[in-house]
């Protein structure tokens, strides 16, 4: 038994500390000394006759036989997580966490109505919501450090178990202050028409963006998927535009564009009332995207998650 309690204590310090990529860290994470951190891993590295983590390097570094014992802790880790949902769903117990992890669009956007209808379904269920960019999400479920994420990048979606949840369209938004020549009037429209749907009724015009090759544009930082679309746009369209700004949320360019600082390129399910710009709508296909949850083919799907999918549909 005691053998057991250590061998546990032994994976848990092991794991903290290659999370935390130092000794101190690690140490303050389980409440614990770092001396009597350190003496357990020199315990341990002596009985396994190597070291498991090379010293030298800063920030610390797994050693070869580092790296197989920390593979042995996720396996151990999967399984016993897997156990716990599978017992879980046995005694139809709606308990337990669902961690979910998005960008900031789909956590601030998308997901608010979605939470609340389930948690008023499973109010005791924890949720806990993460946010980064699709690829470290993508990464953080391949680890089994989330149980959701979400993606439109086809890249992404072939590696995991995927259901089509919602769509979105990208719009060109430009500044109200930004003169609208007479040509532009038929294909310009407000934030009213957006939330009637004007835009993807099959006769709505669509603009051509050479006629804003003049415009600076906001966009977002490279690796960010409307960063990558809207490029892909600007190349078909045989223009290199002028980027004003890069950042990170597509709120902010919003925010910026109705400020008049420069043009950019918004979701239409970031639209709301108050939106005071100029939209237009795209014609290239990937203006329009497909979301899909994503969930890993290597572990148990517990019940708790499939409801969460199902509540998910509601938005298509």
């Amino acid at each position: 038994m005691k053998e057991g309690m250590h061998m546990q204590q032994d994976l848990r310090y092991v794991y903290e500390i290659y999370r935390q990529k130092s000794f101190s860290k690690a140490a303050q994470a389980l409440f614990i000394t770092q001396p009597a951190l350190s003496i357990a891993i020199g315990k341990l590295e002596a009985s396994l006759g190597m070291p498991l983590f090379d010293r030298s390097t800063r920030p610390i570094s797994l050693t070869p036989a580092g790296r197989i014992y920390l593979q042995t802790i996720e396996k151990t880790r999967a399984l016993e997580q897997d156990l716990r949902h599978q017992l879980d769903d046995i005694r139809a117990l709606r308990t337990g966490t669902i961690t979910i992890g998005s960008s900031h669009f789909i956590n601030a956007c998308i997901l608010p109505e979605v939470l609340t209808r389930f948690n008023r379904r499973f109010p005791q269920v924890k949720l806990n919501l993460l946010e980064g960019s699709s690829h470290a999400m993508a990464r953080m479920l391949e680890q089994r450090e989330i149980d959701l994420t979400f993606s439109c990048d086809e890249a992404v979606i072939q590696d995991f178990t995927s259901t089509p949840v919602f769509t979105d369209t990208i719009l060109l938004a430009v500044p109200q202050d930004v003169p609208c020549p007479a040509h532009r009037t038929q294909y310009s429209m407000t934030a009213a028409d957006i939330l009637a749907r004007r835009h993807l009724a099959p006769d709505c015009p669509s603009v051509d963006l050479k006629d804003f090759a003049a415009e600076p544009f906001i966009l977002l930082r490279s690796g960010n998927n409307l960063h990558d679309r809207a490029m892909h746009f600007f190349r078909e369209a045989g223009i290199e535009p002028t980027v004003k700004m890069e950042l990170s949320q597509m709120a902010t360019a919003s925010r910026l564009a109705e400020a008049g600082f420069a043009a950019t390129f918004l979701s239409d399910r970031l639209v709301t009332s108050e939106s005071h710009l100029h939209f237009y709508r795209l014609s290239h296909p990937e203006s329009h995207r497909i979301f899909h949850a994503l969930t890993s083919p290597k572990r148990y799907l517990p019940a708790t998650v499939k409801a969460f999918i199902d509540c998910l549909n509601d938005l298509k």
